[in-house]
């Protein structure tokens, strides 16, 4: 995990263990302003599902992707976590540029689409057919502080879902999980942001489909397996034949 502190003068945080904890005291591992948080104020878990963020007892909420958040949220790389008046960008530790290429088969392509997760446009999904245009003369307008203007275009070119900055933003730049980019191959479960808006790329169609490995056919153990060694078993079948032999000499001198 890489923190990118917005609008403030600091360096990134680098942080490669499975928890973090940010606060105003000392012994935490990212230590904030007494003005902005508290003593231990949010806590930051790995686990099968990503990043968990949790809000500890002691601290006022906190906001992620300017929605408020009491007690747990699932992160993922481009998120803004707001702590008081610390905004800080969860960036991917990789450049997405630097990812080997996914290419995907014309006939194999699934229907894509951008869900918005949070901004203006939360809440609606956007499909993708060959492209899809977001700002001034696309599908949907991205609205911006200040009335800034930007636009992208995300469309399958030569077997790759690309994405690009058709007018950029100076103030507002481009983002693919967290990390600023012109022009990308995106791949599924990539966040861009821009500005407050966030989409999330669906497609399981790009995914690789799962090997379904089925379990070895239990073995068939014969009734004289289950009863004990092969010795044991002998040794009963000489036995009943004794009784059995002893049992009709006794019939026979009988009568």
């Amino acid at each position: 995990m890489r923190i990118e502190f917005l609008n403030a003068a600091r360096e990134d945080f680098h942080w490669t263990e499975a928890q973090l904890r940010i606060g105003s005291a000392p012994d935490n591992d990212l230590v904030l302003a007494a003005s902005q948080a508290a003593a231990q104020h949010l806590r930051i878990q790995q686990d099968r599902r990503g990043w968990v963020l949790q809000v500890l007892p002691s601290a006022d909420r906190i906001y992620v992707n300017a929605r408020p958040v009491r007690e747990r949220a699932l992160l993922r790389a481009g998120d803004v976590v707001s702590v008081g008046d610390c905004r800080m960008l969860l960036r991917a530790d990789q450049d997405p540029a630097l990812r080997p290429p996914l290419g995907v088969p014309e006939q194999g392509r699934c229907t894509v689409a951008l869900r918005a997760v949070a901004g203006p446009l939360s809440g609606r999904v956007l499909p993708l057919q060959d492209s899809l245009e977001l700002g001034p003369q696309g599908r949907c307008a991205l609205e911006l502080p200040q009335g800034d203007v930007a636009s992208l275009r995300i469309f399958w070119d030569d077997g790759q879902l690309l994405l690009e900055t058709t007018q950029p933003s100076e103030r507002h730049p481009l983002r693919v999980n967290g990390v600023g980019v012109r022009r990308l191959a995106l791949q599924p479960g990539d966040q861009i942001g821009l500005a407050m808006h966030r989409f999330v790329v669906e497609a399981p169609g790009m995914e690789p489909e799962p090997e379904i490995v089925m379990p070895d056919p239990p073995s068939e153990h014969l009734p004289e397996e289950a009863a004990g060694p092969i010795g044991e078993v002998w040794w009963l079948i000489v036995t009943a034949a004794v009784l059995a032999l002893g049992i009709a000499l006794v019939l026979l001198i009988r009568f």
